[in-house]
């Protein structure tokens, strides 16, 4: 029976309001008292029950809820027979929780959106050789799929054969469909806008980055900060308190009407649901924009942040080098740039690749008498040429004469923190590149955002040398500090003395194992969705896809999150007060009005936490 009631509370509102509409009605065209009576006494009973069941059950765990305070209330107005208060008091109480669900709901629309993206079959490639529908759980690391236009691609895999756009929403934020080929990375739960590709699967089920992201959200949802541990506690000792002074109040005035009222108007609803409706909308907001904010006690430290702390490379800049300028002396280039190309292709150097992407359709000579000099770079005969390629140590030792504008080219390629890789052809110099890590594209204007929201320090950490550092820093233009040549230890140590010794809250941003443990030293770790897993599992926060223009939205929506919690418990007590100064001082407040503002109270509470969905940073 109680499973029944509780379950139809809806219907029983409804029921019960049609039935309050019906005894007004009637004594004002029917002059029925009777009927306007009976019609009152069969709301309450019927509005009632289910706030009497819920109140039942929380005794029962030694809880006194707000619905102990309705049940009160509305038992003591049937004993002086106000059958008028305690019918509108029921029906209040009822259709304020039918709101609060109904808006609640919303707000959780954006993480139910996710759970809904999961895709929940995929075109696996058989034995035979044809592509045959199976559920998710059904596909291995290692299977071959096929994802045809306006699917969602089923697992994290590289694409093997085919072109098409994908539409990483669901993973970046970003709605722009980005083009896949062949060695692209696609990620579970994005859409294919249009093209056919096969893929193989890298990660599957709660591996991906889609399922990652889900259940760190719903780990997130499930968190509760500090706040709400407080307001918890505070309800807890708050609602007994009500109950008491409303004894108190009866006991010295003998006024029952007076105790009830002051019953209805003490209850907490709207700060008990205040706090968790900005958390909740907040970390949807979050999700939908690509930030991964991993609970409610990480929105209140963000909140309050003054230092951000940055590993350089992945994180301020791409990670991988790429060719920043060329210098050309003398002539035949063409021919020096192919010469160069045979002998990077032979090369397993970090910095091969580089050149090679530099080199417009690089032509294939064959290569001969190869010698690679330690610390220096690769001698080689190329279409009967002598050809060395490295740093100027080797120009040295090849005699190779450096005028005196290719001296002044490498001193500012030096200054600038690139490496050189130089060229030259039977001993003269013919090629001068720097390579460098490129700083991430919009990362300057990222910085000068994250300072107009207040963080008053931006650090950089590295391991790279101070010259290729300092570098950084001065096309950057924004840092507090830069400091090269850190180890993992060093890096760690340094935001210890930040938080230990300088008292500030700062967050640290990186996206490698190395990282792991400033990551979880911080106040704040903050992880490129692109890194290690051990990175985004130490982490707090999680900019997926990697992309670091998420980190101002971040910030912006913690700040805003944590501004909408103040405002929701200041709208709470402040109803609260408003309605009891008002039973005290003046004659117009009674348990109805008292009721009606207060299921108000509740209402524009989720209301303004709500407007965290809609958040965009400015």
């Amino acid at each position: 029976m109680q499973h029944f009631i509780l379950r139809n509370k809806n219907q029983i509102a409804l029921i019960s309001g049609i039935l309050i509409a019906a005894a007004f009605i009637s004594r004002g065209t029917l002059d029925s008292l009777e009927l306007f009576r009976w019609a009152l006494i069969t709301a309450s009973v019927l509005g009632i029950a289910p706030i009497a069941i819920q109140a039942y059950q929380a005794l029962r765990v030694k809880v006194v809820s707000i619905d102990v305070l309705v049940t009160i209330a509305v038992a003591g107005a049937f004993l002086i027979q106000n059958f008028e208060e305690s019918a509108i008091v029921t029906f209040l109480f009822l259709f304020g929780a039918y709101l609060e669900q109904r808006t609640l709901n919303k707000t959780r629309s954006a993480i139910r959106e996710l759970t809904e993206m999961a895709p929940e079959t995929a075109l696996k490639a058989m034995e035979n050789g044809e592509f045959v529908e199976v559920e998710i759980d059904e596909v291995d690391v290692g299977d071959v799929l096929l994802v045809k236009t306006g699917a969602k691609v089923p697992v994290d895999g590289t694409v093997l054969r085919g072109e098409g756009s994908i539409n990483e929403a669901s993973i970046t934020g970003e709605s722009i469909p980005v083009a896949k080929e062949p060695g692209s990375t696609v990620y579970a739960g994005t859409i294919l806008d249009n093209g056919t590709l096969q893929i193989v699967a890298d990660r599957v089920g709660e591996d991906t980055t889609f399922g990652k992201i889900i259940e760190l959200v719903e780990e997130a949802q499930d968190s509760k900060s500090e706040a709400e541990r407080f307001i918890d506690r505070f309800s807890k000792y708050y609602t007994p308190a009500v109950l008491v002074i409303g004894l108190i109040v009866w006991l010295f005035s003998r006024d029952l009407e007076l105790a009830i009222t002051i019953l209805v108007l003490g209850c907490p609803g709207a700060l008990v649901i205040g706090v968790p409706v900005s958390n909740v909308a907040g970390i949807g907001n979050g999700a939908r924009h690509g930030v991964l904010l991993k609970g409610s006690e990480v929105i209140s430290d963000f909140s309050r942040l003054d230092t951000i702390v940055f590993d350089k490379t992945g994180t301020l800049t791409l990670g991988s080098p790429s060719v920043a300028e060329t210098e050309y002396y003398g002539d035949n280039i063409e021919e020096a740039l192919g010469y160069l190309a045979s002998i990077e292709k032979e090369s397993d150097h970090p910095l091969a690749k580089a050149v090679l992407a530099a080199i417009p359709d690089p032509q294939s000579v064959p290569v001969e008498n190869t010698e690679v000099i330690k610390g220096g770079g690769i001698t080689a005969v190329v279409d009967g040429h002598r050809v060395a390629v490295g740093n100027v140590a080797l120009m040295e030792r090849e005699k190779v004469a450096l005028s005196d504008q290719a001296k002044a080219d490498i001193a500012r390629l030096e200054a600038g923190g690139s490496s050189l890789v130089l060229t030259a052809v039977d001993g003269e110099l013919k090629i001068l590149m720097g390579v460098r890590d490129q700083i991430r594209p919009g990362v300057k204007a990222d910085l000068e955002k994250l300072k107009r929201l207040g963080v008053k320090n931006l650090v950089m950490l590295s391991g790279d040398n101070q010259g290729t550092v300092d570098a950084v820093s001065r096309e950057l233009g924004l840092l507090t500090e830069a400091h090269g040549n850190m180890l993992p230890e060093d890096k760690a140590a340094y935001i210890k003395r930040l938080i230990e010794q300088e008292g500030q809250i700062v967050a640290f941003v990186g996206d490698g194992v190395n990282d792991s443990p400033s990551l979880a030293l911080a106040h704040i770790g903050i992880a490129m969705g692109g890194g290690t897993d051990v990175a985004i599992e130490t982490s707090d926060v999680v900019l997926m896809n990697s992309d670091f223009s998420r980190l101002p939205h971040a910030l912006g929506l913690a700040k805003a999150t944590a501004r909408n919690m103040k405002q929701n418990i200041i709208i709470a007590v402040g109803v609260v007060l408003f309605l009891l100064a008002s039973l005290l001082f003046s004659e117009w407040m009674n348990m109805s009005i008292g009721m009606l503002v207060h299921e108000g109270s509740i209402l524009a509470v989720i209301l303004n936490g709500m407007r965290l969905l809609r958040y965009r940073l400015r």
